[in-house]
């Protein structure tokens, strides 16, 4: 199921992504944290769009124990939390981020939310749950080496009869470049790619701005192997959507053209 990395070359991927988000973390700090902190000041602010939060009351979050892998600034869970769910926790291997994470946690008044620093495929044994329910949202998937190992982790945290969300970009969308200036979106890459994709320009996906960055690596997933993957860590699908618009700013052009590709999706998981 797609390029088997050994672990000595998926740890030496993933301590290059931290240092990389790491590096990110001011960049999109100066572009968003102090309006983050002003919304979240606000009672019951929630950061999902409507696709999302539809199937999330349909899973249903109140009082449940709910883990975010790859939880960034922390904006989802705390969203979570405003909606009423119980223990809340999230893992990220940037620190930088999660410093983020607990200012907008003091920001909201949920600072029992824990935030914990860790390379997702290694959580510690005190935080595996089990939880009610475990998300993961749009940009985490391609940056995970090894798919199987990765839902092996959903699977870990993920009580008997739990839920899986997962809201990704769709991987057609990543067969295609953004074009420089107001050139078009364009195919340039294989859907079967095996290959890691190398970026060295920075993540800035807020205001597009290039830096002389660390190099970050991201992987292809096809989207039989992700549900594979899902299956074989003995998951059930209740629901999949494609979605014809953009969720994750990339090559957001291709939203209005005529033979538009899929954009992004949403599954819901659950645990046999």
């Amino acid at each position: 199921m797609g390029k088997d990395y050994s672990e000595k070359e998926r740890r030496e991927f993933i301590e290059a992504n931290r240092q990389a988000w790491d590096e990110a973390a001011p960049v999109h700090g100066r572009t968003n944290q102090a309006r983050l902190i002003e919304q979240f000041s606000k009672p019951g602010h929630n950061s999902f769009d409507d696709h999302c939060l539809e199937r999330l009351r349909e899973i249903g979050v109140q009082g449940k124990s709910i883990a975010q892998l790859g939880c960034n600034n922390g904006r989802e869970l705390l969203s979570l939390k405003n909606m009423g769910a119980g223990h809340c926790v999230g893992f990220d291997q940037s620190a930088a981020f999660l410093e983020q994470a607990r200012e907008l946690a003091q920001a909201s008044g949920h600072t029992d939310v824990e935030f914990v620093t860790t390379d997702i495929y290694d959580i510690p044994a005190d935080k595996q749950g089990p939880y009610d329910i475990v998300l993961t949202t749009i940009g985490v998937i391609g940056w995970m080496p090894n798919l199987d190992a990765f839902f092996d982790v959903f699977s870990h945290l993920t009580r008997s009869g739990g839920h899986v969300f997962i809201e990704e970009i769709h991987p057609v969308l990543l067969m295609y470049e953004e074009g420089e200036g107001d050139a078009p979106s364009y195919l340039a890459y294989s859907y079967f790619s095996e290959e890691p994709y190398v970026e060295t320009s920075g993540l800035d996906y807020y205001e597009g701005k290039k830096y002389d960055a660390k190099p970050a690596y991201s992987f292809q997933h096809t989207l039989s192997q992700i549900m594979m993957a899902a299956i074989n860590a003995g998951f059930t699908l209740q629901h999949f959507a494609e979605l014809d618009f953009n969720i994750g700013e990339l090559c957001v052009d291709l939203e209005h053209v005529e033979a538009n590709p899929p954009m992004g999706m949403t599954m819901v998981w659950q645990k046999t």
